[in-house]
């Protein structure tokens, strides 16, 4: 998962820029960097570390031009290169640059036609670099000295034909304009917005979450759908296009549980009130199962369960009390490269307040259950401090199955909830009971947001991979790639 942003302004936009994506922060602590374009040259200022670190004001002055892209991202393997870093850039044809945000399933199998059939030279083993190449080389094929929409939206369909897997991209031509599109599934989100200004014209960014938008001023316009382009040129005109025959949105339901902000809307589903609703629906499932449960108080792990946490107290009618203090300043744990500093981090982001937790019954309520490690290390802080009994629930259901689309989330053999059932799941995490959301309530949740959305994708909890390319060797290679042990290998190589 990252985070990705393309403005086309009346100014300068390197300030604005540079204001998106610290607020896009949450989507990637890794790195981070802005490419703008003026004058047929291309400014990049790309590192390893958070946007403050990144982009300094030295910078923000060098990155001249009307127009730019940007992109933080988490970390993945291999992450470390500062090469890695994105925008990436290629200087044929006319000068382009890409902000990424997903994971193509074909990767080999492009770079393979890119290298040797294509004539395109790759210089990392980035998808990103992968997708950008394939662009570049169905853009050059539209034999224009300058591009416009209609070239640019003929590139992205040839390019959806080639391309497996999810990317919601921004693309930056040198003396052209802006493009954003979306995979023909929709699964990583991107929207774009409009703000009025002073001059003639306006101003018009594309980003991953809607929060931006609203942040710096910008009025909604629409979700990019599934499928679909945009193409903003460097005089300010914007022209949409849908790029396949029936798309079929199918947005990632993580999103909703854990990788958005609570503020954002994605696919005009409101992740605040799809989080609400996970709430109320595990509400139910408790009384069902116990009606006569004795639950003191409800806590939730901050940040990303706090919303369901509070409507999950709210259906019970039990005291809802804020137990832990979360220090800002550590990052989010669940996809950090290693198990030591991960159980580190935890120790460091989250300190308990006792006397929320002495001599009461306390359920614990976090977004999801990854590792499980985290979970028992936070039971055992609310033992520690004094509670009678933890109970502890994911407003999520169990993760089985890798990620293939985006999210460097775990090995699959380092995921809890793989080959275990839930009761040895409560066993492993020290939890007195432990109880799941149900995967039905956790799509009608972020359904009733929109109900033309008739689909998601779910498959770190079902295992059912949308683009249907997904088989036994290509999850081998990524559990080989992503485990811990291949981590470290890579990192002392």
């Amino acid at each position: 998962m990252c985070g990705v942003v393309g403005i086309v302004s009346q100014k300068e936009v390197s300030p604005v820029i540079y204001d998106a994506l610290t607020i896009l922060q949450h989507r990637g602590q890794d790195a981070a960097g802005v490419a703008t374009s003026t004058n047929n040259r291309f400014f990049i200022r790309k590192q390893l570390g958070l946007v403050r670190d990144v982009i300094r004001n030295q910078h923000i002055l060098n990155l001249r031009g009307q127009m730019g892209i940007g992109h933080v991202r988490y970390p993945t393997a291999g992450s470390e290169d500062r090469e890695l870093a994105q925008p990436m850039y290629v200087n044929s044809p006319f000068g382009i640059s890409i902000s990424h945000n997903g994971n193509l399933t074909n990767q080999e199998e492009l770079k393979d036609v890119l290298v040797h059939k294509d004539l395109r030279h790759l210089n990392t083993d980035s998808d990103s670099e992968v997708l950008l190449n394939v662009f570049a080389h169905e853009l050059q094929k539209q034999g224009s000295i300058k591009p416009g929409s209609k070239e640019i939206f003929a590139a992205v369909r040839a390019l959806h034909k080639r391309v497996r897997g999810a990317y919601s991209v921004v693309i930056m031509i040198n003396g052209v304009g802006i493009v954003g599109f979306r995979d023909p599934f929709g699964i990583r989100p991107l929207i774009v917005g409009s703000k009025e200004t002073d001059l003639i014209g306006k101003d018009y960014m594309i980003a991953s979450e809607s929060v931006v938008l609203d942040s710096l001023g910008f009025e909604t316009i629409d979700d990019i759908e599934a499928g679909s382009a945009v193409f903003i040129s460097s005089e300010g005109v914007l022209e949409t296009e849908s790029c396949i025959n029936n798309p079929i949105p199918t947005p990632c339901i993580f999103e909703y549980v854990y990788l958005a902000r609570p503020d954002a809307k994605i696919d005009k589903i409101s992740v605040h009130k799809s989080r609400l609703r996970m709430g109320e629906f595990l509400a139910k499932k408790i009384m069902e199962i116990r009606p006569e449960h004795d639950i003191d108080v409800v806590i939730p792990i901050p940040d990303s369960s706090t919303t369901s946490a509070l409507q999950l107290a709210s259906t019970l009618g039990i005291k809802y009390r804020e137990g832990f203090v979360k220090n800002r300043y550590i990052g989010r744990t669940f996809i950090m490269p290693f198990q030591e500093k991960r159980e580190k981090s935890v120790k460091q982001k989250l300190n308990p307040i006792d006397l929320e937790f002495q001599d009461k019954v306390v359920l614990l309520v976090d977004d999801s259950i990854v590792r499980g490690t985290t979970s028992r290390q936070i039971i055992e802080m609310a033992r520690s401090s004094g509670a009678k009994k933890v109970y502890f629930a994911s407003a999520a259901p169990p993760i089985r199955y890798q990620n293939v689309y985006g999210i460097d989330m775990a090995a699959t053999t380092e995921l809890v909830a793989h080959q275990r059932t839930e009761k040895e799941i409560e066993e492993f995490i020290k939890a007195d009971w432990l109880i799941y959301q149900d995967l039905e309530d956790l799509i009608q949740a972020a359904q009733v947001g929109n109900e033309d959305i008739k689909q998601f994708e779910c498959s770190i909890f079902n295992g059912k991979y949308v683009t249907d390319d997904i088989d036994d060797n290509y999850l081998k290679n990524l559990e080989d790639a992503r485990n811990d042990k291949s981590k470290a290998s890579r990192q002392l190589s």
